[in-house]
């Protein structure tokens, strides 16, 4: 199916289907998130677990779906609309099929103009995990989606700003903790609400050992170098993600993972400088190289 219109998208989310949308961090296969059946849809569309909990994104207000505490209040009040996803104890009225079980709900504020007037126009929150097959690259842009399966409904809203997922803590308990780095650094966050655990027991999307990979192996080196002459002392076809200004990189990784996965043997990523960003697309990486064995690891 081509590019929606946005009334189009409108018509289909209220109806119960499933729209790719654009957020700042990826596009997002979005259905009412208040619709079970709907929300049932995005887990078999994508393949995704039902034990994998998604995020529900809202305008505005943290105690809507989750029980907010003045914790989520202060991060709500400092970092939204943006990248920052609140585990919260769900309300009652939130589908199970959204919590995958657990009795926490993830709630995040959109910043892209576009995902909030669809949001604002649908009247409902909406569920809406990354626009492609389980486990695999993230999209952040219209294409990629359709790259995914054409037959999804995607509304194009051009690239996506920030590039990675959002940063995830975990509120749900008397200790905040750290589940998942995004585009909202750890420091930023700490000092609105003290220090943060380095995680905590509570399932929440993105955090399984694999995850974002490419087809293509792909490994994490310190030195892109000494891994490109071991990989042609081995024949491989190597495929290179050089580290780059945070803020680009972090916008380009995904694209550039896509444009490399199947043209080459190996994808050889330099690891990012620690910190910020640095700690998101670092996390992304390791993950995507979780997922496979490469000739260099063995």
């Amino acid at each position: 199916m081509p590019s929606v219109t946005f009334d189009e998208a409108v018509g289909r989310l209220r109806a119960g289907g499933l729209v790719a949308i654009p957020t700042e961090t990826v596009y997002g296969l979005a259905a009412d998130g208040l619709d079970g059946a709907a929300v049932a849809a995005i887990f078999a569309a994508k393949g995704r677990p039902a034990s994998h909990p998604l995020i529900l994104h809202v305008l505005d207000d943290p105690d809507a779906h989750g029980v907010a505490d003045a914790r989520a209040r202060a991060l709500a009040a400092r970092f939204w609309p943006g990248p920052l996803t609140l585990v919260l104890p769900a309300r009652p009225h939130v589908p199970r099929a959204v919590t995958g079980g657990a009795p926490t709900v993830a709630v995040r504020a959109p910043a892209h103009p576009l995902a909030r007037r669809v949001l604002e126009a649908v009247g409902h929150p909406l569920a809406a995990p990354s626009a492609n097959r389980f486990g695999r690259t993230s999209p952040t842009t219209a294409s990629h989606v359709l790259a995914e399966d054409p037959a999804w409904a995607v509304l194009d809203g051009g690239p996506c700003d920030v590039g990675v997922e959002s940063t995830i803590v975990d509120l749900s308990g008397p200790r905040a903790a750290l589940l998942r780095p995004g585009g909202i650094a750890r420091d930023a966050l700490e000092a609105e609400i003290g220090r943060l655990d380095a995680g905590s027991a509570t399932p929440a999307p993105g955090t399984l050992a694999a995850h974002y990979a490419p087809h293509t192996p792909l490994v994490v080196v310190e030195d892109v170098e000494a891994a490109l002459a071991r990989a042609d002392a081995l024949g491989l076809r190597v495929g290179v993600v050089r580290a780059e200004a945070p803020d680009v990189h972090a916008r380009t990784l995904f694209a550039t993972l896509r444009a490399l996965d199947g043209t080459c043997d190996l994808i050889v990523a330099e690891r990012a400088a620690p910190g910020g960003l640095g700690d998101a697309i670092n996390d992304r990486l390791q993950r995507a190289a979780a997922a496979h064995r490469t000739p260099l690891l063995e």
